[in-house]
């Protein structure tokens, strides 16, 4: 999959959800104003935001599922300590969308989400699942950094659409957090700006 084929549909799909509108349930939505308090549920959301979130809760359970097929056939020590931090990070950043996404209401079926375009192939998990000694820290480290990537290409994305200050924070953090691991999983130096 390249960057590109993952960017483009998605930025679309983003930015088709900018104006304010009605929601997955029907409700026109304003944007926000002004970024709500940490523990408070997001009073809000436009729809771009609910996409955003039903796309990365669904980008992130299939991170997860990558982290628990792996995490005890992993050879490298430095590989092993790097996903199980993904595996902590990522388990909190999907309790959080999980309960904005119930705060907001019925909306779509997050299980029913597509990841053509920016998730991991049903191949590439075979792969990944079927992977023996060093064999899976190699197919790891492809198919984890490409994943990783789309998340920050996603990320990226809704920092350009979206319009909840906290949707808009954890997308900045995503981003962030993503681009630095795809050097680290692939063991290649991080460009120097």
């Amino acid at each position: 999959m390249t960057r590109l084929r993952v960017v483009v549909p998605l930025a679309a799909v983003l930015l088709a959800g900018c104006a304010a509108g009605p929601t997955p349930t029907g409700t026109p939505v304003p944007p926000v104003a002004t970024a709500p308090s940490a523990d408070a549920a997001l009073p809000s959301p436009s729809g771009i935001d609910l996409i955003f979130l039903n796309m990365m809760a669904a980008h992130t359970e299939q991170t997860l599922d990558i982290v628990r097929s792996t995490r005890d056939r992993i050879a490298d020590q430095e590989l092993r300590t790097l996903v199980a931090a993904i595996g902590a990070t990522e388990t909190d950043e999907l309790a959080t969308m999980r309960a904005w996404l119930a705060a907001a209401g019925p909306g779509p079926d997050p299980r029913r989400h597509d990841h053509s375009g920016h998730g991991v192939s049903a191949t590439d998990l075979a792969r990944l699942r079927e992977a023996t000694g060093a064999e899976v820290d190699a197919v790891l480290r492809e198919v984890l950094a490409e994943h990783q990537q789309a998340a920050a290409d996603l990320a990226r994305a809704q920092l350009a659409a979206g319009t909840d200050e906290r949707v808009r924070d954890l997308a900045r953090r995503i981003e962030q957090s993503r681009t630095a691991q795809v050097p680290l999983i692939t063991g290649t130096p991080a460009a120097v700006d």
